[in-house]
């Protein structure tokens, strides 16, 4: 093979153009817009049904003073749900698979949520750096453990996404490969391995799904801890 695999990875361009904002600008010309009609299309009423459930999940583990995200949570949450699925599709690109754009995602959300608290209750927010009951020789340690771990929180979000997705990937695409070889040489083991890719292909998409749920719902906890 002249490609490499992670090839598919790479941001594609036209004319030295990248065209990853026509890749990330595409899901949400998949949505329908919303009209004055009294009686709306069976897409327009699905749609509408799937944001609300998904803003109500989202708004559970927080109170009523953070439902003033549930329009930034939820249009974030819709994005990376579309923009993961669609990267399933053949001979597409998966923007969420870029680890410098999950970054971009992440740490801007992250930063808010943490001024948040900072503007709104410093002591509280502070004080999650210290347990209360905390040994006094082990207060400079413990702060600095627990500084480190709310600083690396941006990425972990970044690197959960970007690692689940790229492995997800390269899983299909090596049994596609394998599959495609076979099947001159071995019928009966390239259809095993089509099938092993058919149930692959679902649990990718069952990855997709979650992976834009844990991203967002992760957000919405760090935002309760600041609010």
């Amino acid at each position: 093979m002249n490609l490499s695999f992670f090839d598919q990875f790479s941001s594609p361009s036209l004319l030295g153009i990248p065209l990853i904002l026509i890749a990330t600008t595409f899901p949400a010309l998949l949505l329908s817009s919303q009209n004055n009609r009294w009686v709306t299309s069976r897409m327009s009423t699905l749609q509408l049904w799937l944001i609300n459930l998904i803003t109500k999940q989202l708004m559970i583990p927080l109170d009523k003073k953070g439902h003033k995200w549930a329009m930034i949570l939820t249009s974030l949450m819709v994005f990376l749900l579309l923009t993961n699925l669609l990267g399933l599709l053949p001979y597409t690109f998966t923007p969420t698979t870029q680890l410098s754009m999950n970054l971009a995602l992440a740490f801007p959300l992250w930063l808010a949520t943490l001024l948040t608290g900072l503007r709104n209750q410093p002591s509280i927010s502070l004080g999650h750096l210290l347990p209360e009951g905390t040994p006094t020789p082990l207060i400079p340690a413990l702060i600095l453990i627990e500084t480190t771990s709310l600083l690396i929180r941006p990425l972990a979000l970044g690197v959960r996404l970007t690692a689940n997705l790229t492995a997800g990937h390269l899983l299909i695409q090596l049994i596609s490969t394998a599959t495609v070889v076979l099947i001159s040489t071995m019928p009966a083991i390239s259809l095993l391995t089509f099938l092993i890719l058919f149930l692959l292909t679902m649990l990718e998409v069952a990855v997709a799904m979650i992976q834009a749920y844990v991203f967002v719902l992760l957000l919405s906890l760090y935002l309760q801890e600041n609010i």
